[in-house]
């Protein structure tokens, strides 16, 4: 007679346990009989999981379904991935009435499925009851107006989401009404990110006059919307009475000099916001001026990002001016604006003095050997600067002779990034000999020039020695 599940003994169902992965364990062994289920929880792998990532595992509402029932009973498992699948507003209800239930799971990733405002409601109600999710990844779906008032109305209810992903969906400014609305009201999200989706100045309005209210927000990311200097405003007004929000993105908006300046009249008196990405603007010299008088009187400010703007070497002399005084500003992105060898010298001249600034980015510029060699006189006397990176510049093999000469003396940096600089071999034998001395650089990369493979390859273990020697200390 052929055993059967009921008869099986336990250590031979645990070496067939033992040939499956989990999502099979989940989906296709719990459930099937109370005996196979009183097996699995007592099965090793069963009791100690955790963490479960199903990204593109072709996961659709059925087999959801299955994975659901599971998470119904599971006590173990406190992170769910379940990314780039093929779920829908019908999985979602599955998954919606498992998290009714179940008491373990801390954070659920279901972005970039196929879940609409439908299955946003069924995920909303259960939100309203559950209390033990603080993380919940709702990226790329095809959330609208509608789900993210049924997401709102959650926000006012829950008590213990802390981190909200709403990126890549179509949320527009009604939308953006309702979760400003539940921000007023709510009292533990500390992270919400809006980014690409379809908020104007309008929405911002709504998100500005929460701000004023809210003190729990601390993270707030409306890269890629239609921000226009209306918007930045908005935010301006916001900031000079928040007291809790840390970080702001504003990447890829449309917003100008005039825009920055409102901004810039707020840092003057915020006293809590840390990293500003304000990269992918409009911002000209006249912006940059603004900011850098605001780094003066500034003294939170420890990220400041502005690549993809129209900065010239103007703009960069009133930055690097204030980096002279500033005492708080760790990180500045200056990459792909219009910074030729006469912004470098500005720079490196604040370099010289500036003993706070930790990395520095100038990729994608216009930047030349004279540059380099005004930025390696730099790294002999600066003392703090880790990261630098000039990818895409115009280095050339006399730009990389001073930045080498610089490395023999510099005991600082880390990293430098040398992509597409136009670097030959002779360019690359000084870093060669440089690594002879040099101990501290651990990372280089000269990827895309015109080096000789086995140089190249030479010049990596070297820089990988001292990354070893850095780990051995």
């Amino acid at each position: 007679m052929p055993a059967s599940l009921h008869t099986l003994p336990v250590e031979l169902v645990y070496r067939i346990l033992d040939h499956l992965n989990e999502l099979t364990i989940l989906i296709s062994c719990r459930n099937v009989c109370t005996r196979l289920n009183d097996v699995i929880d007592t099965y090793h792998r069963y009791q100690t999981l955790t963490t479960l990532n199903f990204r593109y595992n072709q996961i659709d509402d059925g087999r959801v379904q299955a994975l659901a029932t599971a998470l119904q009973q599971n006590k173990t498992l406190t992170t769910l991935n379940l990314p780039s699948n093929e779920i829908g507003d019908k999985g979602a209800q599955h998954l919606a009435n498992a998290l009714q239930q179940n008491r373990a799971l801390t954070a659920l990733d279901l972005g970039w499925n196929r879940i609409n405002d439908q299955g946003a409601q069924h995920l909303a109600d259960a939100l309203q009851d559950n209390k033990t999710l603080t993380t919940f990844d709702f990226s790329g779906n095809q959330i609208g107006d509608q789900g993210a008032q049924h997401l709102a109305n959650a926000l006012q209810q829950n008590k213990t989401l802390t981190t909200l992903n709403l990126s890549n969906n179509k949320i527009s400014d009604q939308g953006v009404q309702h979760l400003a609305n539940a921000l007023q009201q709510n009292k533990t999200l500390t992270t919400l990110n809006l980014s690409r989706n379809e908020i104007s100045d309008q929405g911002i309005q709504h998100l500005a006059i929460a701000l004023q209210q809210n003190r729990a927000l601390t993270t707030l990311d409306l890269e890629w919307n239609q921000i226009n200097d209306h918007g930045a405003q908005h935010l301006a007004n916001a900031l000079q009475q928040n007291k809790t929000l840390t970080t702001l993105n504003l990447l890829s908006n449309k917003i100008s000099d005039e825009g920055a300046q409102h901004l810039v009249n707020a840092l003057q008196d915020n006293k809590t916001l840390t990293t500003f990405d304000f990269s992918g603007n409009q911002i000209g010299d006249q912006g940059a001026q603004c900011l850098a008088n605001a780094l003066q009187q500034n003294k939170t400010l420890t990220t400041l990002k502005l690549s993809n703007n129209k900065i010239s070497d103007q703009g960069v002399q009133y930055l690097a001016n204030a980096l002279q005084q500033n005492k708080t500003l760790t990180t500045l992105n200056l990459s792909n604006n219009k910074i030729s060898d006469q912004g470098a010298e500005y720079l490196a001249n604040a370099l010289q003095e500036n003993k706070i600034l930790t990395t520095l980015g100038l990729s994608e510029n216009k930047i030349g050997s004279q540059g380099a060699q005004h930025l390696g006189n730099a790294l002999q006397q600066n003392r703090t600067l880790t990261t630098l990176n000039l990818w895409h510049n115009e280095i050339g093999d006399q730009g990389a002779e001073y930045l080498a000469n610089a490395l023999q003396i510099n005991k600082t940096l880390t990293t430098l990034g040398l992509w597409w600089n136009q670097i030959h071999d002779q360019g690359a034998q000084h870093f060669a000999n440089a690594l002879q001395q040099n101990k501290t650089l651990t990372t280089l990369r000269l990827s895309f020039n015109q080096i000789d493979g086995n140089l190249e390859h030479h010049i990596q273990e070297l820089v990988e020695n001292n990354g070893l020697l850095k780990k051995s200390d």
